[in-house]
């Protein structure tokens, strides 16, 4: 009876110690795959491994070049879109100068960036995205590309485009309305969700910059 008393307790011992191996194994797996923690965040969703966004080459409408490493060094808001966009691209681009004056009054803005990245650059000149972008925030990135360019940088970051001709002749662009999240380090961290809320998104940006 004892040694049968002894095993069992043997067993149960070693079943807590395996246990223990196994959380101890998942949880370092985890850290792993799952990349650095974050903090709470209130909106944004984040992406359990994170990618670095590929080299690309861009022309800012201040005509002076967009790449990759631009990335580098401070948390990026990146929203695709176009000038003659009727709805869409302003309300956001509203609410982010709202957010960017959170910011500001946070002492933040050295950390975040928000770049509105055109992809109509047959009508969206240097001088037209300049007085685009302006209206909403002088200190917001503008820039625009070529077709093959902005095809590989919208795929990279899980997104698309599209124009569709309009029975005047003319046409629309149909584009992904998420705004993609880049961390300091150039890679592709998670986005923004419409409705954009100032709110949230300014408390996730804060949040973000504070993990750094």
């Amino acid at each position: 009876m004892n040694s049968l008393r002894i095993r069992g307790r043997i067993g149960a011992t070693s079943l807590i110690v395996i246990a223990a191996l196994a959380l101890a194994v998942g949880l370092w797996a985890g850290s792993r795959w799952l990349g650095p923690a974050v903090p709470a965040l209130q909106t944004a969703v984040m992406y359990p491994s994170r990618l670095v966004v590929p080299d690309f080459g861009l022309q800012r409408a201040d005509s002076r070049a967009l790449t990759q490493a631009d990335l580098h060094g401070h948390w990026t808001v990146v929203f695709f879109g176009f000038t003659h966009c009727p709805d869409v691209c302003p309300v956001t681009l509203a609410a982010f100068k709202q957010v960017w004056s959170v910011l500001s009054a946070q002492g933040a803005t050295d950390k975040v960036r928000f770049a509105f990245i055109s992809v109509d650059p047959e009508r969206d000149t240097p001088e037209q995205l300049a007085r685009y972008v302006e209206f909403f925030n002088k200190d917001f990135v503008a820039a625009t590309g070529t077709d093959d360019e902005l095809t590989r940088l919208t795929r990279s970051l899980g997104l698309v485009y599209a124009r569709i001709p309009d029975p005047t002749g003319g046409y629309s662009v149909d584009h992904s309305a998420s705004a993609v999240i880049i961390d300091p380090q150039g890679r592709r961290a998670g986005l923004f969700r419409p409705p954009f809320e100032v709110g949230p998104i300014s408390a996730d940006l804060l949040a973000l910059a504070g993990s750094r």
